[in-house]
Protein backbone atom coordinates (compact mmCIF):
# COMPACT_ATOMS: atom_id res chain seq x y z
CA UNK A 1 0.00 0.00 0.00
CA UNK A 2 1.22 3.64 -0.77
CA UNK A 3 2.60 5.36 2.21
CA UNK A 4 -0.20 8.06 2.54
CA UNK A 5 1.39 9.77 5.38
CA UNK A 6 4.72 8.99 4.70
CA UNK A 7 7.79 11.04 5.79
CA UNK A 8 10.79 12.18 3.04
CA UNK A 9 10.72 10.03 0.14
CA UNK A 10 7.14 8.68 0.18
CA UNK A 11 5.19 8.39 -2.85
CA UNK A 12 2.53 11.07 -1.34
CA UNK A 13 5.07 13.67 0.06
CA UNK A 14 8.24 13.31 -2.30
CA UNK A 15 10.79 15.59 -2.94
CA UNK A 16 12.77 17.04 -5.08
CA UNK A 17 12.54 15.47 -9.08
CA UNK A 18 10.30 13.15 -8.40
CA UNK A 19 7.47 15.49 -6.96
CA UNK A 20 8.01 17.60 -10.04
CA UNK A 21 6.87 14.48 -11.96
CA UNK A 22 4.27 13.97 -9.64
CA UNK A 23 2.79 17.46 -10.16
CA UNK A 24 3.46 17.43 -14.09
CA UNK A 25 1.74 14.20 -13.84
CA UNK A 26 -1.36 15.48 -11.85
CA UNK A 27 -1.57 18.60 -14.42
CA UNK A 28 -1.78 16.36 -17.45
CA UNK A 29 -4.79 13.94 -15.86
CA UNK A 30 -7.72 16.14 -17.59
CA UNK A 31 -6.01 15.44 -20.92
CA UNK A 32 -5.78 11.60 -20.37
CA UNK A 33 -9.60 11.54 -19.27
CA UNK A 34 -10.66 13.24 -22.45
CA UNK A 35 -12.80 12.29 -25.61
CA UNK A 36 -11.97 12.78 -29.41
CA UNK A 37 -9.36 15.51 -28.70
CA UNK A 38 -6.88 12.88 -27.36
CA UNK A 39 -6.85 11.15 -30.84
CA UNK A 40 -6.76 14.65 -32.50
CA UNK A 41 -3.62 15.25 -30.40
CA UNK A 42 -2.33 11.57 -31.53
CA UNK A 43 -2.51 12.67 -35.13
CA UNK A 44 -1.25 15.69 -34.93
CA UNK A 45 1.83 14.01 -32.91
CA UNK A 46 2.23 11.87 -36.08
CA UNK A 47 2.10 14.57 -38.75
CA UNK A 48 4.25 16.94 -37.03
CA UNK A 49 7.28 14.26 -36.20
CA UNK A 50 7.27 13.46 -39.74
CA UNK A 51 6.73 16.96 -41.22
CA UNK A 52 10.31 17.35 -38.95
CA UNK A 53 11.97 14.52 -39.94
CA UNK A 54 11.18 14.58 -43.38
CA UNK A 55 12.42 18.46 -43.29
CA UNK A 56 15.15 17.05 -41.74
CA UNK A 57 16.40 14.28 -43.81
CA UNK A 58 18.81 16.06 -46.56
CA UNK A 59 20.88 17.01 -42.88
CA UNK A 60 20.87 13.73 -41.28
CA UNK A 61 23.38 11.06 -41.68
CA UNK A 62 22.15 7.81 -41.93
CA UNK A 63 20.80 5.36 -39.54
CA UNK A 64 18.60 8.02 -37.70
CA UNK A 65 15.20 7.04 -39.07
CA UNK A 66 13.64 7.74 -35.80
CA UNK A 67 15.21 10.78 -34.17
CA UNK A 68 11.45 12.88 -34.08
CA UNK A 69 9.72 9.92 -33.75
CA UNK A 70 10.77 8.73 -30.23
CA UNK A 71 9.68 12.44 -28.68
CA UNK A 72 6.51 12.01 -30.57
CA UNK A 73 5.82 8.55 -28.68
CA UNK A 74 6.67 9.67 -25.19
CA UNK A 75 5.66 13.12 -25.26
CA UNK A 76 1.77 12.08 -26.53
CA UNK A 77 1.86 8.70 -23.99
CA UNK A 78 2.92 10.95 -21.37
CA UNK A 79 0.29 13.87 -21.87
CA UNK A 80 -2.43 12.35 -23.59
CA UNK A 81 -2.86 8.83 -22.61
CA UNK A 82 -1.92 5.30 -23.14
CA UNK A 83 -4.31 4.58 -26.39
CA UNK A 84 -3.06 7.20 -28.02
CA UNK A 85 0.94 6.89 -27.32
CA UNK A 86 0.43 3.46 -28.91
CA UNK A 87 -1.47 4.84 -32.03
CA UNK A 88 1.26 7.46 -32.25
CA UNK A 89 4.24 4.75 -31.94
CA UNK A 90 2.51 2.74 -34.58
CA UNK A 91 2.02 5.22 -36.80
CA UNK A 92 5.52 6.49 -36.31
CA UNK A 93 7.04 3.31 -37.05
CA UNK A 94 4.72 2.95 -40.37
CA UNK A 95 6.13 6.36 -41.52
CA UNK A 96 9.56 5.79 -40.44
CA UNK A 97 9.56 2.11 -42.08
CA UNK A 98 8.15 3.37 -45.35
CA UNK A 99 9.81 6.60 -46.13
CA UNK A 100 13.23 6.26 -44.46
CA UNK A 101 14.66 2.56 -43.79
CA UNK A 102 16.24 1.30 -47.38
CA UNK A 103 14.55 0.14 -49.12
CA UNK A 104 12.75 3.81 -49.15
CA UNK A 105 9.38 4.12 -50.07
CA UNK A 106 8.69 0.36 -49.53
CA UNK A 107 7.91 -1.77 -46.87
CA UNK A 108 10.51 -4.26 -47.88
CA UNK A 109 13.26 -5.54 -45.19
CA UNK A 110 16.82 -5.60 -45.87
CA UNK A 111 18.89 -6.87 -42.19
CA UNK A 112 19.90 -3.73 -41.23
CA UNK A 113 15.80 -2.78 -41.89
CA UNK A 114 14.46 -5.18 -39.77
CA UNK A 115 16.76 -4.76 -36.89
CA UNK A 116 16.09 -0.86 -36.75
CA UNK A 117 12.64 -2.15 -36.52
CA UNK A 118 13.09 -4.00 -33.95
CA UNK A 119 14.80 -1.75 -31.97
CA UNK A 120 12.52 0.70 -32.41
CA UNK A 121 9.77 -1.40 -31.25
CA UNK A 122 11.70 -2.18 -28.38
CA UNK A 123 12.17 1.20 -27.05
CA UNK A 124 8.98 2.62 -27.52
CA UNK A 125 7.50 -0.45 -26.11
CA UNK A 126 9.79 0.39 -22.88
CA UNK A 127 8.58 3.92 -23.38
CA UNK A 128 5.25 3.31 -23.33
CA UNK A 129 5.20 0.85 -20.44
CA UNK A 130 6.66 3.25 -17.72
CA UNK A 131 5.52 6.26 -18.51
CA UNK A 132 1.59 4.06 -18.18
CA UNK A 133 3.21 2.87 -14.94
CA UNK A 134 3.68 5.86 -13.49
CA UNK A 135 0.31 7.16 -14.84
CA UNK A 136 -1.32 3.95 -12.77
CA UNK A 137 1.18 5.17 -9.85
CA UNK A 138 -0.14 8.30 -9.41
CA UNK A 139 -3.58 7.10 -9.98
CA UNK A 140 -3.23 4.44 -7.17
CA UNK A 141 -1.62 7.55 -5.03
CA UNK A 142 -4.63 10.00 -5.66
CA UNK A 143 -7.40 7.28 -4.73
CA UNK A 144 -5.63 6.63 -1.30
CA UNK A 145 -4.92 9.85 -0.43
CA UNK A 146 -8.94 10.61 -1.21
CA UNK A 147 -10.02 8.02 1.01
CA UNK A 148 -7.04 8.82 3.71
CA UNK A 149 -8.30 12.25 3.68
CA UNK A 150 -12.12 10.41 3.85
CA UNK A 151 -10.85 8.80 6.71
CA UNK A 152 -9.33 11.49 8.33
CA UNK A 153 -12.71 13.24 8.16
CA UNK A 154 -14.64 10.79 9.81
CA UNK A 155 -11.62 10.62 12.35
CA UNK A 156 -12.14 14.05 13.16
CA UNK A 157 -16.14 13.62 13.46
CA UNK A 158 -15.86 10.88 16.04
CA UNK A 159 -13.36 12.42 17.98
CA UNK A 160 -15.30 16.01 18.37
CA UNK A 161 -18.75 14.02 18.90
CA UNK A 162 -16.86 11.55 22.12
CA UNK A 163 -15.34 14.97 23.28
CA UNK A 164 -18.37 16.65 23.21
CA UNK A 165 -20.12 13.85 24.67
CA UNK A 166 -17.09 13.74 27.42
CA UNK A 167 -18.00 17.09 28.42
CA UNK A 168 -21.45 16.97 28.26
CA UNK A 169 -21.24 13.94 30.64
CA UNK A 170 -19.55 15.81 32.92
CA UNK A 171 -21.71 18.65 32.99
CA UNK A 172 -24.10 16.67 33.64
CA UNK A 173 -22.54 15.30 36.71
CA UNK A 174 -21.50 18.37 38.09
CA UNK A 175 -24.66 19.59 37.99
CA UNK A 176 -25.89 16.23 39.78
CA UNK A 177 -23.49 17.22 42.27
CA UNK A 178 -24.48 20.76 42.88
CA UNK A 179 -28.31 20.03 42.88
CA UNK A 180 -27.62 17.20 45.73
CA UNK A 181 -25.30 19.68 47.75
CA UNK A 182 -28.51 21.83 47.77
CA UNK A 183 -30.74 19.47 49.29
CA UNK A 184 -27.93 18.29 51.82
CA UNK A 185 -26.43 21.76 53.18
CA UNK A 186 -24.10 22.30 55.74
CA UNK A 187 -20.63 20.63 55.32
CA UNK A 188 -22.09 18.03 52.79
CA UNK A 189 -23.09 21.04 50.68
CA UNK A 190 -19.59 22.41 50.71
CA UNK A 191 -17.83 19.23 49.51
CA UNK A 192 -20.20 18.10 47.06
CA UNK A 193 -20.18 22.04 45.57
CA UNK A 194 -16.05 21.72 45.21
CA UNK A 195 -16.59 17.81 43.73
CA UNK A 196 -18.79 20.01 41.03
CA UNK A 197 -16.08 22.63 40.32
CA UNK A 198 -13.15 19.93 39.78
CA UNK A 199 -15.81 18.13 37.69
CA UNK A 200 -16.72 21.08 35.30
CA UNK A 201 -13.33 22.17 34.83
CA UNK A 202 -12.05 19.08 33.80
CA UNK A 203 -15.33 19.43 31.12
CA UNK A 204 -13.98 22.96 30.26
CA UNK A 205 -10.91 21.66 29.52
CA UNK A 206 -12.64 18.48 27.56
CA UNK A 207 -14.10 21.56 25.07
CA UNK A 208 -11.32 22.76 24.45
CA UNK A 209 -9.84 19.47 22.89
CA UNK A 210 -12.53 19.40 20.79
CA UNK A 211 -10.06 19.85 17.69
CA UNK A 212 -8.04 16.65 17.18
CA UNK A 213 -5.25 18.13 15.21
CA UNK A 214 -4.64 20.67 18.18
CA UNK A 215 -4.44 18.11 20.84
CA UNK A 216 -3.09 21.18 23.16
CA UNK A 217 -4.42 24.18 25.21
CA UNK A 218 -3.05 27.61 25.07
CA UNK A 219 -2.51 27.90 28.91
CA UNK A 220 -2.49 31.72 29.30
CA UNK A 221 -5.90 32.59 28.26
CA UNK A 222 -7.24 30.00 30.01
CA UNK A 223 -5.63 31.03 33.68
CA UNK A 224 -7.28 34.36 32.66
CA UNK A 225 -10.78 33.10 32.70
CA UNK A 226 -10.21 30.60 35.77
CA UNK A 227 -9.45 33.29 38.62
CA UNK A 228 -12.46 35.30 38.34
CA UNK A 229 -14.70 32.10 38.09
CA UNK A 230 -13.54 30.76 41.07
CA UNK A 231 -13.39 33.88 42.38
CA UNK A 232 -17.27 35.01 41.55
CA UNK A 233 -18.31 31.54 42.39
CA UNK A 234 -16.89 32.11 45.84
CA UNK A 235 -18.14 35.73 45.82
CA UNK A 236 -14.76 36.67 46.89
CA UNK A 237 -15.00 40.25 45.20
CA UNK A 238 -12.76 41.73 47.16
CA UNK A 239 -10.25 40.09 45.64
CA UNK A 240 -7.74 41.16 42.54
CA UNK A 241 -7.02 38.42 40.23
CA UNK A 242 -3.62 39.25 37.97
CA UNK A 243 -2.26 36.47 35.61
CA UNK A 244 1.48 36.85 34.07
CA UNK A 245 1.88 34.23 31.42
CA UNK A 246 4.24 33.85 28.60
CA UNK A 247 2.39 31.75 25.54
CA UNK A 248 2.82 28.18 26.02
CA UNK A 249 1.01 25.52 24.71
CA UNK A 250 -0.24 23.10 27.17
CA UNK A 251 -0.44 19.44 26.29
CA UNK A 252 -3.32 17.97 26.33
CA UNK A 253 -1.82 15.31 28.96
CA UNK A 254 -1.04 17.94 31.54
CA UNK A 255 -3.56 20.33 30.43
CA UNK A 256 -6.36 18.43 32.65
CA UNK A 257 -4.01 17.95 36.11
CA UNK A 258 -2.70 21.30 35.48
CA UNK A 259 -5.38 22.67 35.82
CA UNK A 260 -6.90 21.15 38.90
CA UNK A 261 -3.85 21.82 40.68
CA UNK A 262 -4.64 25.67 39.79
CA UNK A 263 -7.91 25.50 40.49
CA UNK A 264 -7.16 23.99 43.99
CA UNK A 265 -4.38 26.63 44.68
CA UNK A 266 -6.48 29.48 43.51
CA UNK A 267 -9.37 27.95 45.81
CA UNK A 268 -7.16 28.13 48.78
CA UNK A 269 -5.70 30.96 48.59
CA UNK A 270 -9.39 32.72 48.67
CA UNK A 271 -10.36 31.13 51.31
CA UNK A 272 -7.48 31.31 53.68
CA UNK A 273 -5.42 34.33 52.17
CA UNK A 274 -8.63 36.69 52.07
CA UNK A 275 -11.01 35.45 54.83
CA UNK A 276 -13.11 37.48 56.48
CA UNK A 277 -13.49 40.22 53.50
CA UNK A 278 -10.01 41.15 53.63
CA UNK A 279 -9.13 42.69 50.27
CA UNK A 280 -5.63 41.60 48.74
CA UNK A 281 -3.85 40.45 45.57
CA UNK A 282 -4.04 37.28 43.84
CA UNK A 283 -1.15 36.12 40.85
CA UNK A 284 -0.92 33.55 38.92
CA UNK A 285 2.32 33.58 36.99
CA UNK A 286 3.46 30.75 34.26
CA UNK A 287 6.73 31.11 32.76
CA UNK A 288 9.38 29.08 30.72
CA UNK A 289 12.50 28.33 32.43
CA UNK A 290 15.80 28.35 29.87
CA UNK A 291 16.68 24.56 29.15
CA UNK A 292 19.44 22.88 27.13
CA UNK A 293 17.98 22.21 23.64
CA UNK A 294 18.26 18.61 23.66
CA UNK A 295 15.93 18.66 27.21
CA UNK A 296 12.47 19.01 27.57
CA UNK A 297 10.93 22.03 28.13
CA UNK A 298 11.07 23.24 31.86
CA UNK A 299 7.86 25.30 33.14
CA UNK A 300 7.37 27.05 36.33
CA UNK A 301 3.27 27.89 37.73
CA UNK A 302 3.17 29.90 40.59
CA UNK A 303 0.30 31.15 42.67
CA UNK A 304 1.25 33.53 44.96
CA UNK A 305 -1.00 36.02 47.23
CA UNK A 306 -0.39 39.25 49.51
CA UNK A 307 -2.00 37.48 52.69
CA UNK A 308 -0.34 36.28 55.96
CA UNK A 309 1.32 33.35 54.04
CA UNK A 310 2.31 29.47 54.80
CA UNK A 311 2.03 28.52 58.28
CA UNK A 312 5.93 28.09 59.74
CA UNK A 313 5.22 24.14 60.19
CA UNK A 314 3.22 23.98 57.00
CA UNK A 315 4.18 20.32 55.17
CA UNK A 316 1.92 19.00 52.27
CA UNK A 317 2.17 15.96 52.94
CA UNK A 318 1.36 16.40 56.49
CA UNK A 319 -1.56 18.40 55.36
CA UNK A 320 -5.40 16.85 56.31
CA UNK A 321 -7.02 19.05 53.29
CA UNK A 322 -8.53 17.75 50.67
CA UNK A 323 -7.31 20.47 48.19
CA UNK A 324 -3.87 20.30 48.91
CA UNK A 325 -3.77 16.24 48.74
CA UNK A 326 -4.78 16.50 44.88
CA UNK A 327 -2.32 19.16 44.50
CA UNK A 328 0.44 16.65 45.64
CA UNK A 329 -1.46 13.68 43.49
CA UNK A 330 -1.39 15.70 40.91
CA UNK A 331 2.03 17.11 40.85
CA UNK A 332 3.76 13.51 41.40
CA UNK A 333 1.17 12.39 38.34
CA UNK A 334 2.99 14.78 35.80
CA UNK A 335 6.39 14.64 37.59
CA UNK A 336 6.53 17.95 39.23
CA UNK A 337 7.80 19.52 42.09
CA UNK A 338 5.63 21.41 44.39
CA UNK A 339 6.97 23.80 46.83
CA UNK A 340 5.53 26.02 49.48
CA UNK A 341 7.24 29.36 50.94
CA UNK A 342 6.48 32.87 52.16
CA UNK A 343 7.93 35.81 50.30
CA UNK A 344 5.41 38.72 50.86
CA UNK A 345 2.50 36.17 51.36
CA UNK A 346 1.87 32.90 50.71
CA UNK A 347 4.29 31.35 47.86
CA UNK A 348 3.50 27.70 45.61
CA UNK A 349 5.41 27.20 43.19
CA UNK A 350 5.48 24.00 40.30
CA UNK A 351 7.80 23.25 38.71
CA UNK A 352 6.86 21.04 35.52
CA UNK A 353 8.32 19.43 32.36
CA UNK A 354 6.89 18.33 28.73
CA UNK A 355 8.41 17.55 25.79
CA UNK A 356 7.91 17.82 21.99
CA UNK A 357 5.98 14.39 21.59
CA UNK A 358 4.14 15.73 24.58
CA UNK A 359 2.98 19.31 21.90
CA UNK A 360 0.58 19.08 19.02
CA UNK A 361 0.57 22.30 17.27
Amino acid sequence: MVDIVGGSGSVANPSGPLRLVQVVLGATDRFRRGGLERWGAALLAILASFALRYWLDSDLPAGFPYLTFFPAVILTTFFVGLGPGIAVAIGCGLAAWYFFIAPFNSFALSGGGLLALLFYVFIVAVDISLIHWMHLALDRVVVERETAAQLARQRDLLFRELQHRVSNNLAVVSSILNGQGRALGGEAAAVLAQASARIALVAKIQRQLHDPARQSVDFGPYLEGLGPDLIEAAGAHHVTYEVEAEAVAISAQLAVPLGLITTELISNAIEHAFADGRPGRLSVQLYCEPAAISEPQSLVLRVVDDGPGWPSDFAIGQSRNLGMRIVQALAQQIGGRVSFFNDGGAVCELRFTQDDKQISA
